[in-house]
């Protein structure tokens, strides 16, 4: 078999399927879906996420330089859907999903108590991108849930079924293959 030749576009998939909480300089929040959003840095810590000028949530992100990335799990996975295609400038998505929000450590953007992790950012660069803006951000704050430790204290995100997004759908994650290392590691005789 062969390769067919596509024109240029992006195919890096699967990508994180996140929410991710903003708020205006009054204190209105809101939630919206984003599945371009990455590690950029691990010290400092940094992330990424791209978003549309003519998204609701843009401006508010301009307005206050921060926001929450909360990863979604499967039981998230119809809120995921609903707040990618829905606008905050027509509904209150929050009330909508019957999402939990509470209040943040350093940001002024609230986290989702329904997410088993939450990531509380701070924009330190803003790229005009084309389509997109993308907010390079400074990681200050991160909260997991208790739920999802193990015995020796090492959190296990496996189990709260994490979900990505794939060409306009949404998956599970599936089962673990290996760890970090394990194509070099020394097998016991």
């Amino acid at each position: 078999m062969g390769k067919q030749k596509w024109k240029p576009g992006n195919m890096l998939y699967p990508v994180p399927a996140v929410l991710v909480t903003v708020a205006d300089g009054q204190g209105r929040p809101n939630i919206f879906t984003v599945a371009w959003t990455g590690t950029v840095c691990s010290d400092p810590p940094m992330v990424s996420i791209s978003v549309r000028p003519e998204r609701y949530s843009h401006q508010m992100i301009e307005e206050t330089g921060e926001f929450v990335i909360n990863l979604t799990t499967s039981k998230l996975a119809f809120a995921t859907d609903y707040c990618g295609v829905k606008s905050g400038k027509d509904t209150d998505k929050i009330k909508d999903m019957n999402l939990t929000m509470c209040k943040a450590d350093e940001v002024k953007a609230p986290l989702l108590k329904e997410s088993p992790v939450n990531i509380e950012c701070r924009v330190e660069q803003t790229l005009r991108l084309g389509t997109h803006d993308m907010y390079l951000a400074r990681v200050v704050a991160v909260h997991a849930e208790e739920s999802y430790m193990d015995e020796s204290g090492r959190f296990t995100l496996e189990k709260a079924d994490p979900i990505a997004y794939s060409h306009g759908s949404y998956f599970t994650l599936g089962e673990k293959l290996g760890t970090f290392g394990y194509s070099v590691k020394k097998h016991k005789s």
